[in-house]
């Protein structure tokens, strides 16, 4: 496994990159609403990527991917495809997105409510956002990644929630997905020793219902098994030689 580590000046382009990634989701945000289609979010953040940002749309033909964003709404899991259905009052929906600023790419999700969430979806979503932090205030200098999804993982299960343990978080940089693979699940003592200068995600998915999921016939959309709610976060971070920084932090989140 080749980690690479990133230079003061690398660094300071994904540090652009990530509040550009943070401020798309800040905007789309406020349009997740009853009655609009991820099609139309969609629309709107490729726009933005472009003509506000001045980025590119990571997604978009990665692979294949058709659209400029994935959209997961309630038992989807991860890389769902923008369509023409219409999100209805009480759905939830992770919204991820990736900018490439430069040559580097800034990669963030977040979960949204359209409406009222039910009580259901609400703790779900909660505790899924509290897990990546659990995750996030581990990283550090000499911690291992078996550590970290350990954490995340107790924190998760004795809340009785889930962890999907077929997709992870990833090392970034001029790619997308870099080594290494951080594991939201792990045993303590195990994995690659982080040093200062690695760049990651991390961004568990938890269910509401057992950990297994499929794919449908589509190649990319991810979904529970058990037709259970599904909740991610994502935040990218950089290994600083003290700790940790998120460098995908909103206007509303305060690093602790």
């Amino acid at each position: 496994m080749t980690v690479s580590i990133k230079s003061p000046e690398e660094i300071a382009v994904m540090r652009s990159a990530g509040r550009q990634a943070a401020e798309l989701l800040e905007m789309i945000g406020e349009h997740v609403r009853p009655g609009v289609t991820t099609d139309e979010l969609n629309d709107l953040c490729e726009r933005y990527t472009t003509q506000v940002l001045g980025c590119r749309s990571a997604p978009l033909g990665y692979h294949g991917f058709p659209k400029s964003i994935c959209t997961s709404v309630n038992h989807v899991v991860c890389h769902g495809i923008p369509n023409d259905k219409p999100l209805r009052k009480g759905d939830i929906v992770n919204i991820d997105v990736t900018v490439i600023k430069d040559d580097f790419h800034g990669d963030t999700s977040a979960m949204f409510s359209v409406g009222a969430p039910s009580v259901l979806a609400r703790r779900l979503s909660e505790t899924c956002y509290e897990a990546l932090w659990v995750g996030i205030r581990m990283v550090g200098p000499g911690v291992r990644l078996g550590d970290i999804g350990h954490a995340i993982q107790a924190y998760a299960e004795a809340r009785n929630y889930s962890v999907v343990r077929e997709y992870c978080g990833h090392g970034i940089g001029r790619e997308f997905h870099e080594e290494p693979q951080v594991l939201h699940y792990g045993i303590p003592g195990t994995g690659l020793t982080l040093e200062p200068g690695m760049v990651f995600t991390i961004e568990p998915m938890l269910n509401a219902g057992k950990r297994h999921v499929k794919l449908l016939a589509d190649g990319w959309t991810v979904v529970t098994k058990d037709h259970s709610l599904s909740a991610q976060w994502e935040h990218m971070l950089v290994v600083t030689d003290t700790g940790v920084e998120v460098l995908t932090l909103r206007a509303d989140e305060k690093q602790p």
